[in-house]
């Protein structure tokens, strides 16, 4: 445990300090414990020097958004843990959460970010939409998870109380080789927030290491903390960083037609936004192609330094797009 590092990123959150910072001091003994501060103008710093002189504070100068304040946050404490546990702001842990963790990260070396189940705060006996118990994506980059598929949420009867291997762990809770973290570069901080944890894992994947989620540990989410679900600007994030994280890092066989079809689709849900949700929505969806258009020779250059490997796992592959919508199946054991 003293080899590992709780860092939570924080930016205007003294509430989420003050309810949940608790839970995680009194059961990480062993682990240090950091709040990195995106520049937050709110009482986020008095409350932890006043209630939490225990937390190690890292002061940040700039709002960098969720990727690249962790990249900026643990560049301080560089070569100082071999674990890091990226947890978010709003989770609630109980007894026991990193042990098993920890205990199968080091017991498969290949392992080198690794989540436990997500489950709702407000719904502790359903999982939560943030990583559920363990990521995949689609053949198109559309992401789900064991326990969650776009709302659908499953009931935790103990289904997934096993340790896999999946496609991608939640930034909500995850566990990370220090080393390989940085040894990749962290998280792409143009992505800002969202979408971010699936692009690295999948480089991890394309660098031969291993992703899991573990069972035997369980943590408990609010979600929605710094961007509700119906934010247009995370509307934005979440189709421009799906796009760029796509074209980064899908081999170059089948790539245009991928990218096209994923264009299509996008537009769709962007008719669906117009017609039955917000037109500042559909402006979002638009907002987002034309930005990721605009910075295409950015993303191209980053994906020239991917070395792609074709046989990846854990891609579904079908589009879960159509077997969710249109053929009914809103159970991960459907698909």
């Amino acid at each position: 445990m003293n080899q590992t590092a709780v860092v939570i990123l924080n930016y205007n959150g003294q509430k989420y300090l003050s309810d949940f910072l608790p839970s995680v001091i009194n059961n990480s003994s062993g682990a240090a414990i950091y709040v990195a501060d995106n520049a937050s103008n709110d009482n986020s710093i008095a409350i932890l020097n006043r209630d939490f002189p225990q937390v190690k504070i890292i002061k940040l100068n700039h709002n960098y958004g969720f990727a690249q304040g962790y990249n900026e946050a643990l560049e301080r404490i560089k070569g100082e843990y071999k674990y890091y546990i990226l947890l978010n702001s709003d989770v609630e842990v109980p007894p026991n959460w990193i042990e098993p963790v920890l205990q199968l990260m080091k017991a498969n070396p290949n392992i080198a970010a690794c989540q436990p189940k997500i489950k709702a705060y407000h719904e502790k006996t359903h999982f939560e939409y943030a990583g559920a118990a363990g990521g995949y994506i689609d053949r198109l980059g559309y992401p789900f998870c064991r326990g969650r598929v776009f709302l659908s949420l499953e009931e935790d009867l103990g289904q997934y109380n096993d340790n896999v291997e999946v496609f991608w762990a939640t930034g909500a809770c995850m566990f990370v080789k220090a080393d390989v973290f940085h040894e990749l570069g962290g998280f792409d901080g143009d992505f800002f927030a969202h979408m971010e944890e699936i692009d690295l894992c999948w480089r991890m994947k394309h660098a031969g290491y291993q992703i899991y989620t573990c069972g035997e540990s369980e943590v408990f989410h609010v979600g929605g903390g710094t961007l509700h679900k119906s934010n247009p600007h995370k509307t934005f994030l979440n189709f421009r960083n799906g796009l760029a994280m796509l074209y980064k890092n899908h081999p170059d066989k089948g790539l245009f037609k991928t990218i096209l079809t994923r264009l299509i689709l996008d537009g769709v849900a962007g008719v669906k936004f117009l017609f039955f949700d917000t037109w500042e929505d559909c402006w979002a969806v638009v907002r987002a192609h034309f930005n990721f258009y605009a910075h295409l020779g950015s993303w191209h250059k980053k994906r020239q330094k991917i070395k792609k490997r074709n046989d990846l796992g854990q891609i579904f592959s079908h589009n879960i797009v159509w077997q969710y919508f249109v053929k009914g199946k809103k159970g991960f054991d459907e698909m």
